[in-house]
């Protein structure tokens, strides 16, 4: 038995949460192709025979420009201090950029291996992937690069190998079980306000956070309410739509999501609430979602 804890680090929107999706098998993390749609440090456990992996999908390291920027950075920061090892993934697609080589310059301070996932190779050519391997191999010590699409699941099991071959560990954290750390309540919410992110797009900023009140069982379905918390007016008519069809499409894709999750029937209530005053809203953006980081 080997096992260990990996960190996914990464700026945003190279593919993450769908790595560690596509890894455990079911959807823990929601994704979008908004940027920093991760806020928080979310474990994924994936177990087969001889090992067990606990992946940590961490939100993108970016340079920040508001106080939730340096939150989800001090998040992402955490996660590369306290695992054993470092898979750093880049974007084959977009190339190399500023945000990669301010991550790198991170990762030379830390003393643990690092492997480099360039993803999104589907639609790459091989002689593209080897330019790719080149463009990035002198750039930094790392133990291993594998190429991998999240996507596709190309090349997956190859990065499963490869990361066994650095477990140090020989004790099981969690039961076989177990997918996540996370509660079922936070996944409720997450799946919310990826629908909000995905719907909504630009319009409607990362504050915005999604909090299930309620989960009442009621003989063949479980009625749920989800607030949705943002900190503006203006916002909230967006989320609510014209006549409610926006609140209610959003209702509708989570439902769908939701019962996935749960295997039983939803009914799903949402409320939209404003956080009106300035000083509650910098508590809000300071504490967003902390108290699941911390656990």
């Amino acid at each position: 038995m080997r096992s260990g804890f990996v960190s996914f680090v990464g700026r945003p929107n190279v593919g993450k949460s769908t790595l560690i999706n596509r890894l455990v098998g079911t959807k823990i993390a929601i994704t979008s192709d908004k940027a920093q749609t991760t806020r928080n440090v979310i474990q994924g456990i994936y177990n087969d025979d001889d090992s067990q992996i606990v992946f940590v999908d961490t939100p993108g390291i970016h340079k920040p420009s508001n106080k939730l920027g340096q939150i989800l950075n001090k998040g992402a920061y955490y996660s590369i201090e306290d695992v054993d090892i470092v898979c750093f993934i880049v974007d084959a697609k977009a190339g190399l950029g500023r945000g990669d080589e301010y991550i790198l310059e991170r990762l030379k301070q830390i003393d643990k291996p690092v492997i480099l996932l360039i993803n999104k190779i589907d639609g790459l050519s091989k002689d593209e992937v080897f330019l790719k391997i080149n463009e990035y191999k002198d750039l930094y010590d790392f133990k291993e690069i594998v190429p991998i699409s999240a996507l596709k699941g190309n090349n997956t099991d190859e990065l499963i190998k490869t990361i066994k071959e650095y477990l140090k560990d020989d004790i099981k954290y969690f039961e076989d079980d177990m997918i996540t750390n996370r509660s079922i309540k936070f996944m409720i919410g997450e799946i919310v306000r990826e629908k909000i992110l995905n719907l909504t797009k630009e319009e409607v900023p990362h504050s915005v956070t999604c909090t299930v009140e309620k989960i009442i069982k009621d003989k063949d379905k479980n009625i749920i309410n989800v607030a949705i918390i943002v900190d503006r007016d203006s916002l909230k008519k967006i989320i609510i739509g014209k006549n409610g069809q926006m609140v209610k499409k959003i209702g509708t894709l989570a439902r769908t999501d939701i019962e996935e999750l749960l295997k039983t029937k939803v009914y799903l209530e949402l409320y939209v609430k404003t956080i009106e005053k300035w000083r509650d809203r910098e508590k809000y953006l300071s504490e967003l979602e902390f108290e699941d980081f911390m656990e």
